[in-house]
């Protein structure tokens, strides 16, 4: 009896001392940013005996088990760059010495004190690289969002010079119904050529793949009862091929109009210079080619157009007053340096710039786990899938049972300091306990070999 009393005092030292390990961990990551309380619970090791007039004793065993899934305090902080998740979820990090090594390790974490490093990637305090979706030209995700192979390290650095080009043109105008019908025969390509002055005539911004600002001249003149002709040139026709279009022309066409002045879209017209073919109202895109002269190659040019709603005077309109363009607008964009970057709570990156532009060039994933408190604790602060854990979904921020993201706000450690340390002084009693108990199986051995 003594024996077994004697190993029960030294399971009893073993688990005491793991539990100090437990608290003295969560004491001293009292102030980590993310840090998940740890806890230690206790378990009875039993010696089934079959007779009632004996009791054989047979311990304790420690457990240790991190609470993951505790929401700690969100403390607001003065960068852009710090994250945190409000609700359910986990920053998806790479483990790699660079950035841009594929065969690191993704894991999972709640420490979102991001920097930018010297590449301009984002780092948090461990050296864990930050994941994110790029996103396409119109904004959106890749179509397999669960595929960690589609996620790449955010990186806002590589944006500078970055152009956008224009794929939509809408105007507004109106064209004076009492202009005078083209005293002749209109033939398109005699605006540009010069041999035709039209009757009314404004310029328009759009953009190339590089990011250069290009002029385009929308010109019309009227050819008969509640008709323009009308045309599209390049101010600058260098810029364009020239076997391909001649004066700068890109596109050319006629407008129709009711006898309400508004637009009749259903008979008007727009035909490609370079496609050779007519352009579908409305919708359809108008594409030029741009030279390769002066070592500079760029994409072909293509932007829809928007002439209005067919019927409707929200767009081009023939009333009797002044021919004036009352709107247009443009997208695309010639980017400058980046100097900051925003973080929506929705997971958006976006890249603001010295111009005053902003981009959306990324968005952040949240990791969900059906049971989070059993996923692997990892060094710096990150955790890693495990059996307990299940399988990982990446979710859009604030959806499917994701957090929101909580920019310029840094989630605290979940460490209540006060029940640290009353729970340290129940485990150094214990421990103290335990001695006692080998202390006196000792005597009692002493005594009995002494018979």
């Amino acid at each position: 009896m003594a024996f077994t009393a004697l190993a029960a005092g030294v399971s009893g030292l073993q688990a005491f001392t793991e539990g100090v390990g437990v608290i003295a961990d969560n004491i001293t990551n009292v102030n980590t940013i993310g840090y998940k309380e740890t806890r230690s619970r206790f378990s009875t090791l039993v010696t089934e005996n079959s007779s009632l007039s004996t009791y054989s004793p047979g311990g304790v065993r420690a457990f240790s088990q991190t609470l993951v899934s505790k929401q700690g305090l969100l403390q607001p902080s003065g960068s852009a760059t710090d994250l945190s998740v409000d609700g359910a979820g986990f920053f998806v990090v790479r483990n790699a010495d660079q950035a841009e090594d594929q065969s690191g390790e993704f894991l999972y974490t709640r420490a979102g004190a991001f920097t930018q490093d010297s590449e301009g990637f984002f780092q948090n305090t461990a050296g864990l690289y930050l994941m994110g979706w790029p996103l396409d030209n119109t904004g959106a995700i890749p179509s397999n969002q669960n595929d960690p192979s589609e996620l790449v390290p955010i990186n806002i650095g590589s944006l500078n010079g970055l152009g956008d080009a224009t794929s939509e043109v809408s105007l507004r105008a109106n064209l004076q119904a009492s202009t005078s019908v083209f005293a002749g025969t209109y033939t398109p390509g005699e605006i540009a050529d010069g041999t035709v002055t039209p009757d009314f005539e404004t310029n328009l911004q759009i953009f190339d793949s590089l990011g250069r600002s290009q002029t385009v001249v929308f010109s019309a003149v009227k050819t008969g009862v509640n008709e323009w002709g009308y045309e599209l040139t390049f101010d600058d026709a260098s810029f364009l091929d020239s076997g391909t279009h001649t004066d700068g022309l890109i596109g050319s066409g006629d407008l129709n109009f009711n006898p309400d002045g508004s637009i009749d879209l259903s008979t008007s017209t727009l035909n490609d210079v370079f496609a050779g073919a007519a352009v579908t109202l409305p919708g359809g895109s108008l594409t030029f080619d741009y030279t390769t002269t002066g070592g500079v190659e760029v994409s072909d040019g293509s932007f829809s157009l928007d002439f209005g709603t067919d019927g409707a005077t929200n767009g081009f309109s023939q009333f009797d007053s002044i021919s004036t363009l009352i709107s247009s607008s443009a997208d695309g964009a010639s980017f400058d340096n980046v100097n900051g970057v925003s973080i929506g709570e929705d997971g958006f990156v976006t890249a603001l710039f010295d111009n005053g532009l902003a981009l959306d060039v990324f968005r952040l994933p949240v990791a969900i786990f059906q049971n989070p408190d059993g996923l692997t604790r990892r060094q710096g602060n990150s955790f890693g899938i495990s059996d307990f854990s299940g399988t990982f979904a990446l979710q859009r921020a604030g959806e499917g049972g994701a957090g929101k993201l909580a920019p310029n706000s840094l989630e605290q450690s979940t460490v209540d300091l006060a029940n640290e340390f009353s729970e340290l002084i129940k485990v150094q009693r214990a421990f103290s306990a335990s001695t006692r108990i080998i202390t006196t199986s000792d005597e009692i051995l002493e005594e009995l070999t002494r018979l």
